[in-house]
């Protein structure tokens, strides 16, 4: 998503000289949410862009990985040759963190690619005995197809509650539930210990626990795919994402960085984020183009001069609408709106009196609500917030 629309917006905004898109893939460049759901459950073959890459004159070059960067010389070192560039973008996105030893054993599966996707199907088409080692977002997305397709599924977690790192134990507490409530068993507070090839003993839990699967899927993050950045120069963050400006320019002349490798300052929340999720990778390019475009003198209709977005993410699980929007901290105020126990409530999280983060289930109207609130940082009466039946606009002082 990054890089394609890094390519579109440049054409968009005027750019005029040639632009080179590479990707490690052999596929169509393709959009990764319908791939824990549409793709995954064969409702549709596919998720490529809407994007004529001839008509824009965008030389789309598939199936290369990138393997160096040597800025001195501006050039891009690929498995399919050596790529001089004027200005550079780096989108190459994140890579899933791995179960130590389980690419050895058959039968262990990611989700992150169509190829992965692909590879799953049958899985679901089977109902295969599936183990999901984790339970972030991903994996609660794999357990609801799962369960529709009808596979046994048990997801282990080694934090105490789902959503751990994502959301406090308070907010999440009440929704072990949604596992139970699809005939999904969720085990927390126990890591796997090992892998084995035995289908009858396919996962080994630091309790001692064997569990059998025919099919065991890892969801336990995601980090910055940026290894190949090593030695070029590039800064890079604590958490191995590119450092990016508030341009979303990197430490080196004409080399920028969008979507999940790259994190950025924020002014609106006085940190660095590290956003990877959809909407980052949307919305970054405009201003990547915007400096390209606009250093270049050939500016036509430029995008924002900085990057400081109010973050947003959504997911589909166990036949809930999960919306996220927002970044709050563990000292903001949590202000619940709504009862956790029903099918729609919402939680808001107040930092110095305004609206900074909310995470809405089943209330979209919330969500709208909150998010022009949070753009405008709109100071909110707790008490009128915690009023489900107030509109959340009503809260506003």
């Amino acid at each position: 998503m990054a890089g394609v629309q890094t390519a579109v917006q440049l054409r968009e905004q005027g750019w005029p000289g040639a632009v080179t898109l590479i990707g490690a893939e052999p596929h169509q460049p393709y959009d990764r949410p319908p791939l824990s759901k549409a793709v995954l459950s064969g409702k549709a073959e596919g998720s490529a862009f809407d994007v004529d890459f001839t008509a824009l004159a965008i030389d789309l070059r598939l199936g290369h990985g990138v393997t160096g960067l040597r800025p001195d010389a501006r050039e891009v070192d690929t498995t399919g040759g050596t790529v001089g560039y004027d200005h550079l973008v780096l989108a190459t996105g994140a890579e899933p963190v791995v179960l130590p030893g389980g690419g050895q054993v058959p039968g262990v599966h990611l989700l992150r690619t169509l190829d992965d996707a692909e590879r799953l199907r049958p899985v679901l088409r089977e109902r295969q005995r599936v183990v999901i080692v984790g339970a972030g977002w991903i994996g609660a997305e794999f357990a609801t197809a799962a369960r529709e397709a009808g596979c046994p599924v048990t997801v282990v977690e080694a934090a105490d509650q789902p959503l751990a790192g994502a959301l406090p134990a308070e907010v999440t507490r009440e929704m072990r539930a949604w596992y139970a409530e699809c005939g999904a068993e969720l085990r927390t507070g126990v890591a796997v210990a090992r892998l084995h090839a035995d289908p009858g003993r396919k996962v080994e839990l630091a309790d001692g626990t064997v569990l059998a699967a025919d099919a065991v899927v890892v969801g336990i993050g995601a980090r910055p795919a940026t290894a190949w950045l090593h030695g070029s120069g590039v800064e890079l963050a604590p958490d191995g994402s590119v450092f990016a400006d508030a341009r979303l320019r990197t430490s080196v002349p004409d080399v920028y960085a969008v979507g999940d490798c790259a994190s950025f300052p924020s002014a609106r929340y006085g940190r660095r984020l590290l956003v990877h999720h959809w909407d980052n990778a949307l919305h970054g390019p405009r201003v990547v183009a915007a400096g390209i475009v606009g250093d270049a003198g050939k500016a036509v209709d430029a995008g924002p001069a900085v990057y400081d977005p109010v973050p947003y993410f959504w997911s589909e699980q166990f036949g809930r609408f999960v919306q996220y929007v927002g970044w709050h901290g563990a000292s903001d105020e949590l202000v619940w709106r709504g009862d956790p126990t029903s099918a729609a409530w919402s939680v808001c999280w107040l930092r110095d009196g305004a609206l900074g983060a909310l995470l809405a289930v089943g209330r979209p109207r919330d969500l709208a609500q909150g998010r022009k609130l949070i753009e405008a940082r709109t100071p909110l009466d707790p008490t009128l917030a915690a009023d489900p039946a107030v509109p959340l606009k009503k809260a506003a002082l």
